[in-house]
């Protein structure tokens, strides 16, 4: 496929500081939030509802307007600037397609809007087309599209005017699963292709880990990491985003050593109210926890494994009660000598472990986070 005339470096990074938006006296939905954006980058904001996301895009691209705070498009303070100066596309959740129009005259509006006719605006709407793989659909109806290709015309619609930066709220919200996943990877061709910089909302974690080039994960207006999808999974700084993340088991203890591992890493080992000798990281940047303070010690079911080698360092007994079954692993449930629940998820064991058998469990200390309670 050629991109043609779209492939060209138009991409600009975006920077917030202090941004702050109120409604009213009583909801506070962002709380002076600064974020860098870089160039080229496809970045989530991923967070529940009602956490501010959403309210973060509009303010980019203009349809809110902060209290206080300022916004950077590259070296440009756009805070005031009106949305459609601001060289920036959004595709919202509903795709806001006109159904008495066609394919062609949707993905056209915007250049119509602009001033553009004639040859031109015939030629970048087929590009346009031909981008997002709808060559041959522009005298088709709207009502005669399947939901992912009024996705891709939605796409297309935005791309069509050459913007900036492309922003997207919860685009594939609207779409079954097996849609869902494959425009996941169409988005991120899509975005690299063209050359933009794109911020994505979604309250989907899986769509963030699997296509983001970087994730800032959102709780009650203020943002609570940055990251990759990696670091924000194997590493997350706070609970509420190591819970977001997907499952986590959580095992409170008291410090009762510290050391520090490199120049910014601390090591820290914990002892659990059954007595377990529990050892990892801690993720926080700037924090040392101290010795006799009371941290959670978070494990993905996935790190934890069963072995009764006999090493005393972040070993856990415990009793299974339930195994799941679910084709690639076996989810298992067991309940620690105290009454603390763990999940253990195990990949295509060779041996199964039975309900009602006493087991150990371990991990790795570079799998154990060590977070405030």
């Amino acid at each position: 496929m050629v991109i043609g005339v779209f492939k060209q470096s138009v991409m600009e990074a975006i920077r917030l500081e202090k941004v702050r938006k109120r409604y009213g006296k009583g909801v506070l939905a962002l709380d002076k939030v600064s974020l860098t954006i870089e160039e080229g980058e496809l970045f989530f904001l991923l967070g529940p509802s009602g956490c501010g996301k959403t309210t973060l895009l509009r303010s980019i691209a203009g349809l809110e307007r902060p209290n206080t705070g300022r916004i950077y498009f590259g070296e440009r303070n756009i805070t005031d600037v009106p949305t459609h100066k601001r060289e920036a596309a959004m595709m919202f959740q509903s795709y806001a397609l006109w159904p008495h129009m066609t394919v062609g005259e949707n993905v056209a509006f915007g250049l119509e809007e602009r001033g553009i006719d004639g040859d031109e605006l015939v030629d970048r709407t087929l590009e346009a087309l031909a981008g997002v793989q709808l060559e041959g659909y522009e005298d088709r109806k709207i009502e005669e599209l399947s939901g992912g290709q009024q996705q891709r015309v939605a796409l297309a619609r935005a791309l069509v005017v050459r913007p900036k930066c492309l922003l997207l709220d919860e685009p594939l919200s609207n779409l079954d699963t097996q849609l869902r996943v494959e425009m996941r990877g169409e988005i991120r061709r899509i975005v690299k292709d063209y050359g933009l910089t794109a911020v994505y909302v979604t309250h989907d974690k899986e769509e963030a880990l699997s296509i983001a080039d970087k994730i800032a994960v959102i709780n009650d207006g203020r943002i609570e990491q940055v990251g990759t999808p990696d670091q924000i999974y194997r590493e997350p700084e706070t609970k509420h985003v190591a819970a977001f993340m997907g499952e986590v088991n959580f095992l409170k203890g008291k410090v009762d050593w510290v050391v520090k591992d490199t120049e910014d890493e601390y090591v820290v080992r914990v002892l659990t109210d059954a007595g377990e000798i529990l050892q990892g990281k801690v993720t926080e940047p700037g924090w040392r926890p101290q010795v006799g303070e009371t941290l959670s010690a978070a494990l993905r079911p996935e790190v934890l494994r069963f072995d009764d080698s006999g090493d005393v360092i972040n070993q856990i007994q415990g009793k299974v009660l339930e195994r799941v079954y679910q084709g690639p692993t076996i989810q298992y449930l067991i309940r620690t000598e105290i009454g603390v629940y763990l999940q253990v998820a195990v990949m295509n064991p060779r041996k199964l472990v039975e309900p009602g058998d006493m087991v150990s469990i371990t991990a790795r200390q570079q799998d154990v986070v060590m977070l405030r309670p």
